[in-house]
């Protein structure tokens, strides 16, 4: 596996070897030696799968502490474009974001480490959404910030009047110092 480095410290983005031919390709999705190798060790103890239709926007989520969670995101039916956006405390990037094509074309990897916030909006017609977390979910944790907060300036690449939101996710207020991790 390939691993690429973004512009914020700890966000990689993770290209497997495809091996393709004319049966179809196959590649290896995880592998715990070579991801702790290349981004130092995570246990991962949740696999989330989503499925969505165009114009869905899901974000930007965290877990307030201590139930912080990284994650490893792909997506294995259609396209998306995956923002994570640095909340961390006293980080020199906070409040920047790096966005990500994911893709089954690409079958690249997004990885996501403690203290970002994290969306994704559905490109293509249908899009099935995998992550791994190092965290169980816990609803009294939940938080987010608004995905449309200007401050950011995030292209979600839909048109905000065509955007199909969650109903928390509609009156999420904008990112603050308070929201830092």
């Amino acid at each position: 596996m390939e691993v690429i480095k973004t512009d914020i410290e700890g966000l990689v983005v993770i290209k497997p070897r495809v091996f393709e031919d004319e049966r179809g390709y196959f590649f290896e999705s995880f592998s715990a030696r070579d991801f702790s190798d290349a981004v130092g060790p995570v246990q991962f103890v949740q696999d989330n799968e989503s499925m969505s239709c165009y114009g869905v926007v899901r974000g930007l989520h965290f877990q307030k502490a201590p139930y912080t969670q990284s994650k490893l995101v792909r997506c294995v039916r259609g396209k998306v474009l995956d923002v994570a956006v640095d909340i961390r405390k006293g980080s020199p990037t906070f409040g920047r974001h790096v966005a990500v094509e994911l893709s089954e074309e690409n079958h690249l990897q997004f990885f996501i480490p403690k203290g970002f916030a994290h969306g994704f909006s559905v490109l293509s017609d249908v899009a099935v959404f995998q992550y791994k977390c190092d965290e169980f979910y816990h609803p009294e944790a939940d938080a987010g910030i608004q995905l449309t907060d200007p401050a950011l300036g995030i292209d979600w690449r839909i048109p905000y009047g065509k955007m199909i939101l969650s109903a928390k996710d509609r009156i999420r207020l904008p990112l603050s110092p308070e929201d830092a991790l």
